[in-house]
């Protein structure tokens, strides 16, 4: 297991269906080296410990224990944050997707916008690749076999005041993420993330970010590219009693529910065609750790 996790996922094989799907995500205790230290410590060890989507986990870090202590959170830079998110997207689009299903990488041009997304040409470099983007897509889209319904994808919505409740023990159960319909529709709404993103990254738009807090509780909520982030925290005399973090990869693959539904009543002719379907809906759901895959016949 590396330092930021391992996922494991098992499936059986039989008359070209899969069955009996399972996950195991294992997770290091990393929030525990926040008990007992000081609000502005854990803000700035955030980004060490999760160095993926570093400046979204620093922002949602401070919004919670702003909640917490019944403060205004501290400005963010919003060109920041969605220039990490569209990172995070375009590499999947444009260099994972693509190796998937077959097609060739857009590396070169990922690798050029890249080199210039801190610069002055940031937002014209941008619009040039989301060109590429949308031609590679079409490729993409017409290889996948789509189960859902043509619809445009819904955004994610942050619901921090729900999770607090949760997180206060109010409530038994966590509110539920939206997972996707098909391994199609998680790509369609990861295009039309990346649409949104530029266009704010354009309009100079806030990026989203929500707490809810009371009497030391506090519970921050944001996007990033594989969904939304929430942090959580409960401070006592002025130190971190218990912090929680909750990424789109532990509500995934918290059980196999997920990735059944995105297999569910598909057929395969064969061994290999299987396990690229199997491959295509786990990169659908995204884990942001390393993950291996058993496929035996069942």
């Amino acid at each position: 297991m590396t330092s930021a996790g391992l996922l494991s996922v098992s499936a059986g094989l039989n008359d070209g269906r899969l069955e009996n799907i399972s996950v195991d995500l294992q997770r290091p205790l990393v929030t525990q080296l926040f008990f007992g230290q000081i609000p502005d410590a854990v803000v700035k060890t955030i980004p060490y410990l999760y160095t993926l989507c570093a400046h979204a986990q620093r922002a949602v870090a401070q919004a919670a224990l702003a909640a917490a202590a019944d403060e205004l959170r501290r400005p963010v830079d919003a060109g920041e944050l969605w220039i990490e998110m569209l990172h995070e997207n375009f590499w999947r689009l444009l260099l994972d997707w693509p190796t998937a299903l077959g097609l060739p990488q857009a590396r070169e041009a990922f690798v050029a916008w890249r080199g210039e997304r801190q610069g002055e040409n940031c937002l014209a470099e941008t619009q040039k690749l989301l060109l590429v983007v949308r031609e590679l897509a079409e490729k993409c889209l017409e290889i996948m076999v789509d189960r859902s319904t043509h619809g445009e994808p819904e955004a994610p919505s942050l619901v921090p005041e729900a999770w607090l409740g949760y997180w206060q023990g109010k409530v038994d159960h966590p509110p539920v993420m939206l997972r996707p319909a098909s391994v199609a529709a998680a790509y369609r709404a990861r295009l039309a993330e990346v649409e949104r993103a530029v266009v704010a990254l354009e309009t100079r738009t806030a990026y989203p970010i929500d707490a809810a807090g009371e009497d030391g509780w506090g519970v921050a909520q944001t996007l990033t590219a594989r969904g939304v982030l929430t942090h959580a925290v409960h401070v006592v005399n002025e130190k971190v009693l218990n912090y929680r973090v909750w990424a789109p990869t532990d509500v995934f693959f918290a059980d196999a529910g997920a990735l059944a539904g995105l297999l569910a009543g598909c057929r395969f002719a064969s061994r290999e065609e299987a396990r690229l379907a199997l491959d295509q809906a786990i990169l659908a759901l995204d884990p942001c750790v390393p993950y291996e895959v058993e496929l035996h016949h069942a």
